[in-house]
């Protein structure tokens, strides 16, 4: 049933070259749709987190233009299915422009893999189709919407287009966590594992790319995301609202990350977002080095560089396919031993790349309270001392900073799990050894007060919620950006 789509030219006609900063600009001056949304969904009763009716994944998470990458589906029962390609980012409101459709495609049944060693899941299915992507489309992320002609339901496929020129902003997608988190197709993610004394957090368990997404299992409650990760709940607010603003920014992913340090020193700052907490060690040195080399960082995030990720090839020797828990950064914790077992690789303290870290108990909700007010980050925020963001922090988050000469808290308050259980959290600043900084928003919800993309699910977690778009958290992002790329 293998098909093949080469493209040579992006729909819309040819455009002259652009300076490197019209780039995003451009593009988002494009007609967008909201047809990019799914619409209906159904999930198996027994697995829950599954649509075996149409459901699929693509050989690479990443893909530069010119290259080629495979998409696999399956229907069950057999149906014919067509795949929707859109690129996602702030298109006039819309969120997605679509770019072509490919198919229809005469679908059939492809097998559920069986367990393997470290309990991996890893599909071996038939591609239906190819596409060159084309030299034209701009680094983004991709969504591929597969839907049949026999039914109404459907599905994403997802991937990052990369693009390998110089940008002030490298946006890099969490794909190692939306991996790990990942249940397809029975609650097979990094966190199940037949130990007697569940606990969750341990080696010895892998997770495959060669599977599709299942539903998203936790903290907000986002069926219509179904086959995109974590990237539509977490991650797109902060993309959509970049776009919106014009910011010369291309993509990545972990993987991208991981074999190359100049995919990070081509540009002006490196922008972690959302739930980024899978990091090879390779990774963690390539932004390290990048950092000290004048790179500026901004951690958007909580939970982020928590666990050291070991990554293997796939069974067809594909680079980069499979990842596993090999260890803790800054090594496991006293407080942290009721969840955390047999983790050979200690890595160094994430807090020495990013000013904090994840603190116990790590889950939880809280206000964003302003401690710094005189410090260039508020300038025209407005904010005084104690001032606080509702809902802002959660729901996971760091603090305990590192003693890194210069670093500042900015932020600073206390959380609840549940309402009851108290832990803390602290927002740092520090400067890099050549005029750069490295920021630390210490909360998975930064993005959340950024935009309300089309489509966006707000989350909901331990007796707490984000508000939505706030212009303190916008002004604070534009002057961290500003600052790092001169704007």
């Amino acid at each position: 049933m293998l098909g093949a789509v080469a493209v040579a030219a992006a729909t819309g006609g040819s455009h002259p070259p652009l300076a490197k900063s019209d780039v995003i600009r451009s593009e988002n001056d494009r007609d967008g749709t909201t047809d990019w949304q799914l619409t209906y969904v159904k999930f198996d009763p027994k697995a829950r987190h599954r649509q075996p009716l149409i459901e699929g994944y693509c050989d690479k998470m990443s893909v530069a233009a010119g290259e080629r990458i495979a998409f696999h589906v399956s229907t069950d029962p057999a149906a014919p299915f067509t795949i929707d390609l859109y690129r996602l980012g702030y298109y006039r409101g819309t969120g997605g422009r679509h770019l072509r459709t490919l198919g229809p495609f005469p679908g059939q049944p492809q097998p559920t893999p069986p367990v393997g060693e470290v309990r991996l899941r890893e599909c071996r299915w038939e591609p239906c189709t190819t596409l060159d992507i084309p030299k034209d489309w701009p680094s983004g992320v991709y969504l591929g919407k597969l839907a049949s002609t026999a039914h109404r339901y459907q599905s994403y496929v997802v991937f990052v287009v990369t693009d390998g020129r110089p940008a002030d902003l490298l946006f890099q997608c969490s794909t190692n966590t939306w991996q790990a988190y990942n249940l397809w197709p029975d609650g097979y993610s990094l966190y199940h594992n037949d130990r007697p004394d569940r606990k969750p957090l341990v080696a010895g368990v892998r997770a495959g790319f060669d599977r599709p997404f299942a539903r998203y299992p936790q903290v907000t409650d986002t069926p219509l995301t179904l086959g995109s990760g974590e990237f539509l709940p977490f991650e797109f607010p902060f993309a959509y609202w970049l776009e919106e603003h014009g910011y010369d920014v291309t993509y990545c992913t972990n993987g991208d990350v991981h074999r190359s340090a100049d995919v990070v020193t081509r540009c002006k700052a490196f922008l972690s977002v959302g739930h980024d907490e899978y990091w090879s060690r390779r990774q963690y040195d390539h932004v390290a080095a990048a950092v000290k080399a004048g790179v500026n960082a901004g951690f958007f995030g909580g939970n982020s560089v928590c666990f050291v990720t070991g990554m293997y090839p796939s069974a067809d020797g594909r680079a980069d396919r499979v990842i596993e828990r090999r260890g803790r950064y800054g090594g496991v914790r006293p407080a942290e031993r009721p969840w955390m077992a047999d983790l050979p690789e200690d890595g160094p303290d994430e807090a020495l790349l990013m000013g904090a870290r994840t603190v116990i108990p790590f889950n939880g909700s809280g206000d964003w309270v302003c401690a710094r007010p005189d410090h260039w980050v508020f300038a025209g925020t407005g904010m005084r001392k104690g001032d606080r963001i509702p809902g802002l922090v959660g729901w996971e988050h760091h603090g305990d900073p590192a003693a890194i000469p210069g670093l500042e808290v900015v932020a600073a308050g206390k959380t609840w799990t549940g309402g009851e259980e108290e832990s803390h959290y602290e927002a740092t600043i520090y400067p890099g050894p050549k005029g750069n900084t490295v920021f630390n928003a210490a909360t998975v919800f930064w993005a959340q007060g950024l935009s309300s993309p089309p489509g966006h699910w707000p989350p909901y977690v331990h007796n707490g919620r984000p508000h939505g778009p706030d212009k303190r958290v916008q002004r604070i992002t534009k002057n961290l950006l500003d600052r790092w790329t001169g704007g």
